[in-house]
């Protein structure tokens, strides 16, 4: 039996998240299925992470195990001539038994895209963030430096989450611009339910003077959900990168 590393990327506009529910179409099922017509076989599937309903991916990893013969290029491609059409097999290879697509994983990196610009663009639907008014990025910039480091999150978690260990290393935390596209880029090693989003949603609120910028070290610390910013919505959400092997700049 093989352990086999699939690397996919998808639009996540029409699916309720990665992981199978009752209530409706997911990327797992979809996943499964393009297995299924290859294999024969319904396979067990492990994904990296559970994103939620329209939430995107650029690299989201998942590992089965599976007696198929065929080699890791063919599954590849074989993977991506049935699987939907926004849904891409980016990558198929062997890795040994023990490997696992979440537990082996030592940190994520996330992005959220804001369309800036005061009116909306019909190529950013349902893939970024309209946000109308001017976002200041080198106060945003700043701001986002105050979450790197070890922190417990706890304020930047939705409620309902039964997790108990809320304290999480946040390597990276940048804004950057490219004309009217602003992203949010952050990586960790390891996220609560909701955590970016609330991350995003808390900046949004600083950029509105909602939120003093140095009150922020404050809000974390405090580890109050009421003191941080809203929710950001999904749609400006994508797991951009899944890490194996923590990179030499994040592990000094």
């Amino acid at each position: 039996m093989r352990n086999l590393l699939l690397t996919i990327s998808y639009n996540g506009s029409g699916y309720c998240g990665f992981q199978v529910q009752q209530n409706g179409v997911t990327v797992a099922e979809r996943v499964q299925d393009a297995i299924e017509r290859i294999t024969g076989i319904r396979s067990d599937i492990k994904g990296c992470s559970r994103t939620d309903s329209g939430v995107h991916a650029n690299m989201f990893c998942i590992n089965f195990h599976t007696d198929t013969p065929l080699s890791c290029h063919r599954m590849r491609r074989a993977l991506d001539a049935v699987l939907p059409e926004d849904i891409s097999a980016v990558s198929v290879e062997e890795v040994p038994d023990d490997f696992h697509a979440r537990y082996s994983c030592v940190a994520k990196r996330y992005i959220y895209k804001i369309w800036n610009a005061p009116a909306k663009s019909p190529f950013y639907h349902n893939l970024a963030l309209h946000y109308p008014r001017r976002l200041d990025t080198e106060l945003l910039n700043q701001a986002a430096s105050c979450f790197v480091g070890t922190h417990n999150f706890a304020g930047f978690c939705s409620t309902g989450s039964n997790v108990t260990d809320t304290v999480r290393t946040i390597y990276d935390c940048t804004v950057s611009r490219n004309e009217d596209l602003v992203t949010i880029s952050i990586t960790g090693s390891g996220f609560l339910y909701n955590m970016v989003r609330i991350i995003v949603g808390t900046l949004l609120d600083i950029n509105e003077g909602k939120i003093p910028p140095d009150s922020l070290p404050g809000i974390i610390d405090s580890c109050d959900r009421n003191k941080a910013g809203p929710t950001a919505r999904p749609y400006g959400l994508y797991l951009d990168k899944v890490y194996y092997q923590l990179p030499e700049e994040f592990s000094k």
